[in-house]
Protein backbone atom coordinates (compact mmCIF):
# COMPACT_ATOMS: atom_id res chain seq x y z
CA UNK A 1 0.00 0.00 0.00
CA UNK A 2 2.82 2.65 0.91
CA UNK A 3 4.36 1.74 -2.82
CA UNK A 4 1.35 2.65 -4.36
CA UNK A 5 1.18 6.20 -2.41
CA UNK A 6 5.12 6.63 -3.34
CA UNK A 7 4.37 5.99 -6.97
CA UNK A 8 1.06 8.13 -7.36
CA UNK A 9 3.19 11.02 -5.23
CA UNK A 10 6.56 10.67 -7.80
CA UNK A 11 4.55 10.29 -10.90
CA UNK A 12 4.79 14.40 -11.60
CA UNK A 13 8.13 14.22 -11.21
CA UNK A 14 8.49 11.33 -13.56
CA UNK A 15 6.06 13.05 -16.31
CA UNK A 16 7.83 15.68 -16.11
CA UNK A 17 11.50 14.54 -16.27
CA UNK A 18 9.74 12.80 -19.18
CA UNK A 19 9.19 16.33 -21.12
CA UNK A 20 12.00 18.05 -20.63
CA UNK A 21 13.87 14.90 -21.89
CA UNK A 22 11.91 15.86 -25.28
CA UNK A 23 12.86 19.94 -25.22
CA UNK A 24 15.24 20.66 -27.83
CA UNK A 25 18.33 21.63 -26.60
CA UNK A 26 19.62 25.66 -26.73
CA UNK A 27 20.73 26.42 -29.86
CA UNK A 28 23.91 27.69 -28.10
CA UNK A 29 24.45 24.06 -27.04
CA UNK A 30 23.07 22.16 -30.56
CA UNK A 31 25.64 24.83 -31.92
CA UNK A 32 28.49 24.01 -29.62
CA UNK A 33 28.91 20.31 -29.41
CA UNK A 34 26.43 18.93 -32.83
CA UNK A 35 27.51 20.67 -35.53
CA UNK A 36 30.78 22.51 -37.59
CA UNK A 37 31.57 25.34 -37.79
CA UNK A 38 30.56 26.18 -41.30
CA UNK A 39 27.55 24.57 -40.19
CA UNK A 40 27.12 26.81 -37.73
CA UNK A 41 26.72 29.78 -40.08
CA UNK A 42 24.24 27.43 -41.86
CA UNK A 43 22.38 26.81 -38.69
CA UNK A 44 22.06 30.09 -38.10
CA UNK A 45 21.16 31.65 -41.38
CA UNK A 46 18.50 28.79 -41.69
CA UNK A 47 17.28 30.02 -38.17
CA UNK A 48 17.20 33.94 -39.15
CA UNK A 49 15.03 32.75 -42.50
CA UNK A 50 12.42 31.21 -40.47
CA UNK A 51 11.98 33.70 -38.12
CA UNK A 52 10.84 35.85 -40.79
CA UNK A 53 9.13 33.57 -42.81
CA UNK A 54 6.82 32.62 -38.94
CA UNK A 55 6.84 36.49 -38.42
CA UNK A 56 5.41 36.80 -41.71
CA UNK A 57 2.77 34.24 -41.47
CA UNK A 58 1.63 35.55 -38.02
CA UNK A 59 1.37 38.89 -39.50
CA UNK A 60 -0.84 37.74 -42.14
CA UNK A 61 -3.25 35.31 -39.07
CA UNK A 62 -3.99 38.76 -37.45
CA UNK A 63 -1.13 39.33 -36.15
CA UNK A 64 -1.00 37.27 -33.25
CA UNK A 65 2.02 37.22 -30.75
CA UNK A 66 3.77 39.57 -33.13
CA UNK A 67 3.30 43.54 -33.85
CA UNK A 68 1.18 43.99 -36.74
CA UNK A 69 2.85 45.76 -39.65
CA UNK A 70 0.25 48.33 -40.57
CA UNK A 71 -0.64 49.74 -43.98
CA UNK A 72 -0.49 53.52 -44.38
CA UNK A 73 -3.23 55.70 -43.24
CA UNK A 74 -5.62 57.12 -46.53
CA UNK A 75 -6.64 60.72 -46.06
CA UNK A 76 -8.30 62.34 -48.83
CA UNK A 77 -7.14 65.76 -49.43
CA UNK A 78 -3.89 65.37 -47.85
CA UNK A 79 -2.75 61.85 -49.29
CA UNK A 80 -1.51 60.88 -52.97
CA UNK A 81 -2.57 58.13 -54.78
CA UNK A 82 0.29 56.79 -57.74
CA UNK A 83 -0.57 54.51 -60.46
CA UNK A 84 1.20 51.47 -62.07
CA UNK A 85 3.47 53.90 -64.26
CA UNK A 86 4.35 55.46 -60.93
CA UNK A 87 2.81 58.84 -61.84
CA UNK A 88 1.80 60.45 -58.92
CA UNK A 89 -1.85 62.08 -58.02
CA UNK A 90 -2.86 64.49 -55.36
CA UNK A 91 -6.55 63.70 -53.95
CA UNK A 92 -9.57 65.94 -53.20
CA UNK A 93 -12.96 64.88 -51.09
CA UNK A 94 -16.02 66.41 -52.45
CA UNK A 95 -19.12 65.31 -50.61
CA UNK A 96 -18.32 61.63 -49.65
CA UNK A 97 -16.34 60.85 -52.84
CA UNK A 98 -12.68 61.03 -53.07
CA UNK A 99 -11.42 62.34 -56.55
CA UNK A 100 -8.35 62.93 -58.00
CA UNK A 101 -7.24 66.65 -58.60
CA UNK A 102 -5.79 65.96 -62.71
CA UNK A 103 -6.48 63.67 -65.30
CA UNK A 104 -4.90 60.12 -65.39
CA UNK A 105 -1.74 60.00 -67.71
CA UNK A 106 -0.93 56.14 -67.09
CA UNK A 107 0.44 54.18 -70.24
CA UNK A 108 -0.18 51.28 -68.76
CA UNK A 109 -3.38 48.62 -67.32
CA UNK A 110 -2.58 47.49 -64.20
CA UNK A 111 -1.02 44.14 -64.87
CA UNK A 112 1.58 46.60 -67.24
CA UNK A 113 0.44 45.41 -70.46
CA UNK A 114 0.90 48.76 -72.60
CA UNK A 115 -1.77 51.02 -73.67
CA UNK A 116 -1.12 51.30 -77.51
CA UNK A 117 -0.63 54.79 -78.75
CA UNK A 118 -3.17 54.77 -81.50
CA UNK A 119 -2.38 56.61 -84.93
CA UNK A 120 -4.68 58.57 -87.24
CA UNK A 121 -5.25 55.27 -89.23
CA UNK A 122 -6.20 52.75 -86.51
CA UNK A 123 -8.08 55.03 -84.24
CA UNK A 124 -11.38 55.47 -85.37
CA UNK A 125 -11.61 52.07 -86.14
CA UNK A 126 -9.92 50.36 -82.70
CA UNK A 127 -12.30 48.23 -81.00
CA UNK A 128 -9.41 47.76 -78.19
CA UNK A 129 -8.13 50.17 -75.60
CA UNK A 130 -6.01 53.01 -77.00
CA UNK A 131 -4.49 56.38 -75.55
CA UNK A 132 -3.34 59.17 -77.26
CA UNK A 133 -1.64 62.77 -76.48
CA UNK A 134 -3.02 65.59 -77.74
CA UNK A 135 -1.64 66.70 -80.70
CA UNK A 136 -1.62 70.33 -81.83
CA UNK A 137 1.97 71.58 -82.36
CA UNK A 138 3.59 68.04 -82.95
CA UNK A 139 4.73 68.38 -79.30
CA UNK A 140 2.32 66.24 -76.91
CA UNK A 141 4.42 65.49 -73.79
CA UNK A 142 3.50 68.92 -72.71
CA UNK A 143 -0.23 68.39 -73.12
CA UNK A 144 0.26 65.10 -71.47
CA UNK A 145 2.00 66.29 -68.63
CA UNK A 146 -0.83 69.10 -68.10
CA UNK A 147 -3.88 67.36 -69.38
CA UNK A 148 -3.28 63.73 -69.40
CA UNK A 149 -4.15 61.12 -71.73
CA UNK A 150 -7.23 60.79 -73.67
CA UNK A 151 -8.80 57.35 -73.89
CA UNK A 152 -10.97 55.55 -76.10
CA UNK A 153 -13.97 53.80 -73.83
CA UNK A 154 -11.99 50.35 -74.45
CA UNK A 155 -9.32 51.10 -72.36
CA UNK A 156 -12.07 52.41 -70.19
CA UNK A 157 -14.09 49.04 -69.93
CA UNK A 158 -11.09 46.96 -70.17
CA UNK A 159 -10.89 43.85 -67.61
CA UNK A 160 -7.02 45.05 -67.15
CA UNK A 161 -8.15 48.23 -65.20
CA UNK A 162 -6.88 51.69 -66.10
CA UNK A 163 -7.27 53.39 -62.46
CA UNK A 164 -4.89 52.14 -59.51
CA UNK A 165 -6.46 49.28 -57.33
CA UNK A 166 -8.49 50.52 -55.08
CA UNK A 167 -10.36 53.37 -57.12
CA UNK A 168 -12.47 53.44 -60.58
CA UNK A 169 -13.39 55.09 -63.48
CA UNK A 170 -16.53 56.64 -62.37
CA UNK A 171 -20.04 55.38 -63.57
CA UNK A 172 -22.96 57.31 -64.63
CA UNK A 173 -24.21 57.62 -61.08
CA UNK A 174 -20.92 58.35 -59.68
CA UNK A 175 -21.01 61.56 -61.98
CA UNK A 176 -24.48 62.76 -61.01
CA UNK A 177 -23.65 62.09 -57.27
CA UNK A 178 -20.79 64.64 -57.64
CA UNK A 179 -22.99 67.67 -60.31
CA UNK A 180 -25.71 67.21 -57.73
CA UNK A 181 -23.63 67.78 -54.90
CA UNK A 182 -22.44 70.74 -56.42
CA UNK A 183 -25.28 72.12 -58.34
CA UNK A 184 -27.14 75.13 -57.36
CA UNK A 185 -29.92 77.68 -58.14
CA UNK A 186 -32.47 76.06 -61.06
CA UNK A 187 -33.27 72.31 -60.79
CA UNK A 188 -30.60 69.18 -62.18
CA UNK A 189 -31.94 68.17 -65.58
CA UNK A 190 -33.26 64.73 -65.08
CA UNK A 191 -30.63 61.82 -66.48
CA UNK A 192 -33.46 60.24 -68.05
CA UNK A 193 -34.20 63.30 -69.69
CA UNK A 194 -33.11 63.78 -73.93
CA UNK A 195 -31.46 67.38 -72.75
CA UNK A 196 -27.66 66.77 -72.46
CA UNK A 197 -27.39 70.07 -69.78
CA UNK A 198 -27.44 69.01 -66.14
CA UNK A 199 -26.19 71.55 -64.34
CA UNK A 200 -25.62 75.65 -65.51
CA UNK A 201 -23.78 76.06 -62.41
CA UNK A 202 -21.96 73.31 -61.50
CA UNK A 203 -19.32 73.73 -63.82
CA UNK A 204 -17.86 76.40 -62.92
CA UNK A 205 -17.21 74.69 -59.28
CA UNK A 206 -15.17 72.13 -60.76
CA UNK A 207 -13.05 74.07 -63.30
CA UNK A 208 -9.51 75.34 -62.68
CA UNK A 209 -9.02 78.74 -61.70
CA UNK A 210 -5.79 78.82 -64.77
CA UNK A 211 -6.75 81.05 -67.17
CA UNK A 212 -4.69 81.62 -70.46
CA UNK A 213 -3.72 85.44 -71.69
CA UNK A 214 -5.11 85.42 -75.26
CA UNK A 215 -7.36 82.59 -76.97
CA UNK A 216 -4.99 79.45 -78.26
CA UNK A 217 -2.25 80.20 -76.09
CA UNK A 218 -1.31 78.36 -72.82
CA UNK A 219 -1.97 75.06 -70.84
CA UNK A 220 -5.33 76.61 -68.81
CA UNK A 221 -9.20 77.91 -69.87
CA UNK A 222 -9.25 80.21 -72.91
CA UNK A 223 -10.84 83.67 -71.59
CA UNK A 224 -14.21 83.31 -71.30
CA UNK A 225 -16.75 82.17 -67.77
CA UNK A 226 -13.87 81.56 -65.43
CA UNK A 227 -13.73 78.62 -62.99
CA UNK A 228 -13.71 79.03 -59.51
CA UNK A 229 -12.62 75.43 -58.34
CA UNK A 230 -14.31 75.71 -54.82
CA UNK A 231 -14.91 71.68 -55.21
CA UNK A 232 -10.87 71.60 -56.29
CA UNK A 233 -11.86 68.95 -58.68
CA UNK A 234 -9.40 71.33 -60.57
CA UNK A 235 -10.59 70.37 -64.53
CA UNK A 236 -8.57 71.58 -67.20
CA UNK A 237 -9.70 71.61 -71.12
CA UNK A 238 -7.88 68.80 -72.22
CA UNK A 239 -9.98 68.64 -75.48
CA UNK A 240 -11.34 65.34 -77.30
CA UNK A 241 -10.26 63.52 -80.15
CA UNK A 242 -12.99 62.16 -82.63
CA UNK A 243 -13.29 59.02 -84.40
CA UNK A 244 -11.81 60.21 -87.60
CA UNK A 245 -8.69 60.92 -85.65
CA UNK A 246 -8.89 65.00 -85.20
CA UNK A 247 -8.40 66.87 -82.17
CA UNK A 248 -10.39 69.71 -81.37
CA UNK A 249 -11.43 71.95 -78.33
CA UNK A 250 -8.25 72.12 -76.49
CA UNK A 251 -8.53 75.44 -73.86
CA UNK A 252 -12.16 75.45 -74.47
CA UNK A 253 -13.97 72.09 -73.23
CA UNK A 254 -13.00 69.06 -70.98
CA UNK A 255 -14.88 65.80 -71.43
CA UNK A 256 -14.64 62.91 -69.02
CA UNK A 257 -15.49 59.44 -69.60
CA UNK A 258 -17.76 57.70 -67.46
CA UNK A 259 -17.49 53.57 -67.41
CA UNK A 260 -21.66 53.25 -68.36
CA UNK A 261 -22.04 52.53 -71.94
CA UNK A 262 -25.11 53.73 -73.30
CA UNK A 263 -25.02 50.41 -75.88
CA UNK A 264 -22.88 49.25 -78.42
CA UNK A 265 -21.43 52.38 -79.72
CA UNK A 266 -21.72 54.83 -77.15
CA UNK A 267 -20.95 55.65 -73.66
CA UNK A 268 -22.19 58.63 -71.14
CA UNK A 269 -19.72 61.09 -70.63
CA UNK A 270 -19.51 64.33 -69.00
CA UNK A 271 -18.59 67.74 -70.68
CA UNK A 272 -17.56 71.59 -69.41
CA UNK A 273 -17.81 74.53 -71.37
CA UNK A 274 -15.19 76.97 -70.92
CA UNK A 275 -17.54 79.93 -71.85
CA UNK A 276 -20.09 78.84 -69.03
CA UNK A 277 -20.94 77.03 -65.85
CA UNK A 278 -22.85 74.40 -67.26
CA UNK A 279 -22.06 70.53 -66.84
CA UNK A 280 -23.37 68.28 -69.90
CA UNK A 281 -24.23 64.68 -69.77
CA UNK A 282 -23.91 63.06 -73.23
CA UNK A 283 -23.23 59.84 -75.03
CA UNK A 284 -20.30 59.73 -77.70
CA UNK A 285 -18.65 57.28 -79.55
CA UNK A 286 -16.88 54.65 -78.13
CA UNK A 287 -14.01 55.14 -79.98
CA UNK A 288 -13.60 59.06 -79.11
CA UNK A 289 -10.74 59.87 -77.10
CA UNK A 290 -11.81 61.87 -73.98
CA UNK A 291 -9.69 62.40 -70.13
CA UNK A 292 -10.36 60.00 -67.36
CA UNK A 293 -10.42 61.01 -63.63
CA UNK A 294 -10.70 58.11 -60.75
CA UNK A 295 -12.55 57.74 -57.96
CA UNK A 296 -11.81 55.66 -55.02
CA UNK A 297 -13.61 52.76 -53.95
Amino acid sequence: MMFRILAFLLLPVICLAQVNSKVEKPTGELLSNEISPNDMKRKASYNLDEIKVRWKKAALENCPGVPCVVAPSFTCGTSTVSDVDGNSYETVAIGTQCWMKSNLRVMNYNNNDLIPDSTNSTWGTAIIGARTGYVATGVTGVYVGTFGYLYNWYAVNDSRKLCPAGWHVPTDSDWNKLVISLHSGTTVADTSSTSSLQSATAGTALKSQAINSSVGSGLGWNPGSPGTNTSGFTALPGGFRNNAGSFNNIRDNAFFWSATEIDNDGAWNRGLNGGNGNVYRSGILKTFGASVRCLRD
